[in-house]
């Protein structure tokens, strides 16, 4: 009885320490955020946000990206729209992606994207993906 209860117990241990040590080693020990949106108007309080965790965490402070995804992913071609928002992004170290998948739903013509902007094949997905690697996430 004794030792089912020991070897209950070790195992419990083990699999919590396991899946802990493996979130460290995805992230290295870095916090790293994504954020998805589907208003180019959020992307300044994003971008705030993440000058503020930048300035908060020191070293400790990761990797920031934004997805933009929606029915107004058109906007990101308009430069008087979107050119001001890459400029704060870079300047803040974060990264802006568009969603592939919006893209072709909503008929962007994928030449007009930004240069300094990375797109992915679904941005919903792609989120999920840095979730896994233990990305925090948040969409509005």
């Amino acid at each position: 009885m004794k030792s089912y209860i020991f070897s209950s117990v070790f195992f419990i241990l083990t699999l919590f320490t396991t899946t802990h040590m493996t979130a460290q080693e995805s992230t290295d020990g870095k916090n790293n955020y994504v954020v998805l949106t589907k208003k180019i108007a959020q992307l300044q309080p994003i971008i705030l946000t993440a000058e503020a965790l930048k300035a908060e965490e020191g070293d400790a402070y990761g990797d920031f990206q934004i997805i933009i995804c929606g029915k107004e992913i058109g906007d990101i071609t308009d430069p008087e729209k979107i050119d001001h928002f890459i400029e704060k992004a870079e300047k803040a170290g974060v990264q802006l992606i568009a969603c592939g998948f919006s893209l072709n739903k909503f008929k962007v013509d994928k030449t007009k994207v930004p240069t300094k902007m990375t797109t992915v094949e679904n941005g919903i997905l792609y989120n999920f993906q840095l979730q896994k690697k233990g990305y925090k996430s948040i969409t509005l």
